[in-house]
């Protein structure tokens, strides 16, 4: 993948038009497409999104306005070239939270990596089916479902765990060949017990 910078930082009151413009679904899995795959023509990502050419290059000009993508190096001078600019989009779950805008960014984001989890799956199950990975990556693939008891500052702590390990392993097999690209989903969503009341306290007996 082809960045300048590993991640963009979204400010939801510096970035209100660049969360807005990210908020439109196709322009989400266009940006997804473009870090996963790499640099892409409007074209060659209207077959992938099964969109007209006319759309992907509108929506990846919106991108590009607000600095999502840049245009890459071009193949011939026929037809512009995109690439993504940061590997991961993040921001802050406090911050986003003050807001109706930056609550709807934070929910409609979710329920997309959610779709991109679906996707994946089934794309996983007909690589695997197909022979286009070796035995090795049988045992390592899986989804896990766990459900813990932990308090806020321990999932904080377990968020910051999983995030230096990862940092660490891609930077080791960032030059080996046997490395493939892993659609890794992580998620800590606290679930209260159905008896609990509006107060978030449990219900006195």
């Amino acid at each position: 993948m082809d960045s300048d910078e590993p991640k963009r930082v979204l400010d939801p009151e510096h970035d209100t038009d660049a969360l807005k413009a990210l908020t439109h679904p196709l322009r989400i899995q266009l940006l997804g497409l473009l870090r996963q795959d790499g640099p892409a023509t409007a074209s060659e990502l209207a077959v992938r999104t099964g969109e007209s050419s006319a759309s992907t290059s509108y929506h990846l000009r919106v991108l590009a306005k607000y600095a999502f993508i840049g245009e890459a190096e071009h193949r011939d001078g026929r037809e512009r070239r995109w690439r993504a600019l940061h590997t991961v989009t993040s921001w802050s779950n406090e911050a986003m939270e003050a807001s109706e805008a930056g609550r709807a960014f934070v929910s409609l984001a979710r329920r997309r990596q959610l779709e991109h989890l679906e996707m994946s799956l089934a794309r996983h199950e007909a690589d695997m089916a197909a022979g286009r990975f070796g035995q090795e990556w049988v045992e390592p693939s899986g989804i896990s479902d766990l459900m813990p008891r932990l308090t806020a500052e321990s999932l904080t702590e377990l968020w910051d765990t999983v995030t230096r390990k990862l940092e660490e392993l891609t930077a080791r097999d960032a030059e080996d060949p046997r490395a493939e690209h892993v659609m890794l989903l992580t998620a800590g969503l606290p679930l209260a017990p159905h008896d609990r009341g509006d107060t978030g306290r449990e219900d006195a007996s």
